[in-house]
């Protein structure tokens, strides 16, 4: 008889991407885009949305690194199953420079997130989304984030207004408001900050007693674009727990082919010395 077969044991695979790099130029990011990822956050009520995430994940790469380990940013995302949230977003952070032994790194994560709204006169419920995206910065341990969301609006042209006989032109507008905070602000309060300020909010459904109102709400309050980066930023400089912000708004124009743009940004820690 043959003598049985020793099991082969596989050679130590080789790590290109750890090997030498001879050409001394550092990388700012390299990582993966756009993997989605179920997520969990929290919202005013009480309650939990489950929703599904993207996520952008970068570290930096010293120059004498050929290449970055991709499989762990995927590693990182799964070790925590449905645990992401935006409450451990910083210690995803951390954990992500730990495990690619990087000194800087850049996660985004952006989601859907839902409100459930009542219509103005009828009441009825519907549910309104919005764009939101976290993004948080690492250096040296230190973190930075920001918190963008889009706000779908209404607005109405004071122009128009003013020299048409009958009516006035409107459209819908997007603000974007990206703000850093020193202090917990639920995503519902940026959306009330803009809506508040806009010709007139959007709703999911509307019924005809609704639709009245809203119309006339917006001709009641016009607004250019001019008016509503200037309207928002006011509120966002009167909110002590914003330290700095960014607010956007892009108008749909109805009688042009083309958007009206606006942005203001304001760091209000250079202004408080804080």
């Amino acid at each position: 008889m043959n003598a049985p077969e020793t099991p082969h044991t596989p050679a130590a695979m080789a790590d290109v991407q750890g090997a030498a790099d001879t050409r001394r130029i550092a990388i700012n990011k390299v990582g993966i885009k756009a993997i989605r990822h179920p997520v969990k956050v929290l919202d005013k009520s009480g309650g939990i949305q489950h929703t599904i995430a993207i996520f952008n994940m970068y570290v930096g790469l010293p120059h004498n690194f050929k290449g970055t380990h991709m499989s762990r940013f995927v590693e990182i995302l799964n070790s925590h199953e449905l645990e992401i949230s935006v409450e451990n977003f910083p210690a995803m952070l951390r954990e992500m420079v730990d495990r690619l032994e990087a000194e800087t790194g850049h996660i985004e994560m952006s989601f859907p997130y839902f409100i459930n709204k009542s219509a103005p006169v009828s009441g009825v419920h519907s549910l309104m989304d919005y764009e939101v995206i976290l993004t948080g910065e690492i250096c040296h341990g230190s973190i930075e984030s920001t918190i963008k969301v889009a706000v779908p609006v209404t607005s109405l042209c004071p122009c128009s207004k003013e020299i048409s006989e009958r009516g006035a032109h409107n459209q819908r507008s997007q603000v974007s408001v990206t703000v850093s905070i020193n202090e917990h602000l639920w995503i519902e309060e940026l959306v009330q900050i803009v809506e508040t300020q806009a010709s007139c909010e959007l709703y999911g459904l509307l019924k005809r007693p609704d639709e009245k109102y809203v119309t006339e709400r917006a001709y009641d309050n016009p607004k250019f674009v001019e008016d509503m980066v200037r309207d928002v930023a006011a509120r966002l400089n009167a909110e002590p727990r914003i330290d700095a912000y960014v607010v956007e708004s892009e108008n749909f124009e109805s009688i042009h082919n083309h958007s009206a743009y606006a942005l203001i940004e304001n760091d209000k820690r250079l202004v408080t010395g804080a």
